[in-house]
């Protein structure tokens, strides 16, 4: 998978050093994969949740931070299109984002 926009992980991480390692990790084992489907992205990340329109939840530091990431399986990519702590993901509507 190639992931589009590596740079908002990365200035995440660099505002909260304390994901950092978990992020650069998730992000290691995703451009490796090459899921096809939801199902897929859940037997390599079991706590991740599917949320319709191919966007899937990633729990980052133990839940305490949420990576919500927008997947073209056809095309191979990953739209990174939230990140942020879980109260700021609890006031977005991720349907929409």
């Amino acid at each position: 998978m190639r992931i589009i926009a590596k740079k908002t992980l990365k200035d995440y991480w660099t505002k909260h050093a304390n994901c950092r390692k978990e992020l650069e990790e998730w992000y290691g084992i995703v451009v490796k994969s090459t899921w096809k489907s939801p199902g897929e992205v859940k037997k390599t990340f079991p706590k991740a949740s599917i949320v319709g329109n191919n966007k899937v939840v990633f729990n980052i530091v133990g839940g305490n931070y949420r990576l919500v990431v927008k997947f073209s399986y056809r095309v191979q990519i990953g739209y990174v299109r939230f990140i942020g702590t879980h109260n700021e993901y609890d006031r977005v509507n991720v349907e929409i984002i």
